[in-house]
């Protein structure tokens, strides 16, 4: 399947926007899909959509994407800017609509603390979701957060029901703190 958009810019640039020092050192890899591995996931999220009763939408298929393209947290301006095939902006509703129904349906998480949004990268069940981010240069690791089965519990113990469980950690990422 040919790719007739490029993928949103990630790098240094963009972990200035996010309002994070740029880093004097380099890193080993830079995250995010592309080409077969973009392919299969978007695949893998057509196939979830369906088994739920759902559409991903040519909107909803584009911003997702763009998240998987870029591999780490991706502001809503910043996907508009990046949605059309050459250079022009999406509506913010059109964006917007997109990131909430990938969130409700599990396809990508809300990261509160940087006002952002990242592909989900642990599979197709709705799950917890923790965030490692590193403060110098925004990497941006999901892992799945240890306790979330015991605040589930605590909260059921309470009377209350969760839809949601996001545990966010901010440090040094590897590269960073060896730097």
């Amino acid at each position: 399947m040919a790719r007739a958009r490029a993928p949103l810019a990630v790098g240094r640039q963009w972990t200035l926007i996010r309002g994070m020092s740029a880093c004097a050192h380099s890193h080993a890899s830079e995250p995010g899909l592309h080409g077969d591995g973009l392919d299969a996931a978007m695949a893998a999220a057509e196939r979830r959509c369906g088994e739920i009763g759902e559409r991903l939408t040519a909107p909803r298929r584009r911003v997702l994407e763009l998240l998987l393209g870029s591999g780490q947290p991706v502001k809503a301006y910043d996907l508009m800017a990046g949605f059309g095939a050459k250079g022009e902006t999406a509506k913010p509703p059109t964006v917007y609509r997109a990131l909430e129904f990938l969130a409700r349906t599990g396809l990508a998480h809300r990261i509160e603390s940087l006002n952002a949004y990242m592909a989900c990268r642990l599979g197709e069940a709705r799950h917890a979701a923790g965030f490692l981010i590193c403060d110098c240069c925004g990497a941006t690791r999901e892992i799945e957060p240890l306790g979330a089965e015991a605040v589930q519990h605590a909260a059921r113990s309470s009377g209350y029901v969760l839809t949601a469980v996001t545990v966010e950690a901010h440090g040094l990422c590897a590269e960073c703190a060896a730097a």
